[in-house]
């Protein structure tokens, strides 16, 4: 029977030990091993911001397309500007020697042209003589001494016509500046 006591003492040393090693390494565990909620949480967090990632990117790739799909036509606008710019020299001419006929022909192509592009977005910059310049709309070809003093800084004429696509410029309009 000692024998067995001391078998017993023996064992009972041993799972005391025992005992003692795993809740001395129980503490550190719990600070490494994060538990079930925080884990949660962190998967969650991660989650949302994956979602919000992607909504993000899907509002950039539309708005992207939008605008491809809005300004394709662009380089075939900026082309067909020059036949606009002809046709306006041609309708100048034509009054000066004076044949109404021919005036009427070439207007009515004229518009009819200018009518089809500004169906697929071009507009018309306006531009007149006295207005304040303007950097994102008016390109300065040169100053002259202004007429008068209100014309000071201002457009004094108009050289070219500039052009909108939507709401990007195409084409800026070519002014004389009074300084």
């Amino acid at each position: 029977m000692s024998e067995n006591k001391d078998m017993q003492d023996e064992n009972l040393d041993i799972n005391e030990n025992l005992n003692e090693k795993n809740q001395a390494e129980k503490p550190e565990n719990s600070e490494i091993m994060p538990s079930n909620e925080d884990l949660l949480a962190q998967e969650k967090d991660r989650y949302i911001r994956l979602f919000a990632e992607f909504e993000n990117y899907k509002k950039r790739t539309s708005k992207e397309k939008m605008d491809f799909f809005q300004y394709a036509n662009q380089d075939l606008m900026v082309s067909m500007l020059d036949v606009l710019d002809d046709f306006e020299r041609a309708m100048k001419e034509i009054q000066k020697n004076g044949n109404e006929a021919d005036l009427k022909g070439v207007e009515l192509i004229y518009n009819k042209l200018k009518n089809k592009l500004e169906d697929k977005g071009l507009k018309t910059i306006s531009v007149q003589p006295g207005d304040d310049f303007n950097v994102d709309i008016h390109e300065a070809i040169t100053q002259i001494p202004a007429p008068s003093e209100e014309l000071k800084g201002k457009v004094v004429d108009v050289i070219e016509t500039g052009y909108q696509l939507a709401d990007r410029v195409i084409r800026f309009a070519k002014v004389v500046t009074g300084n």
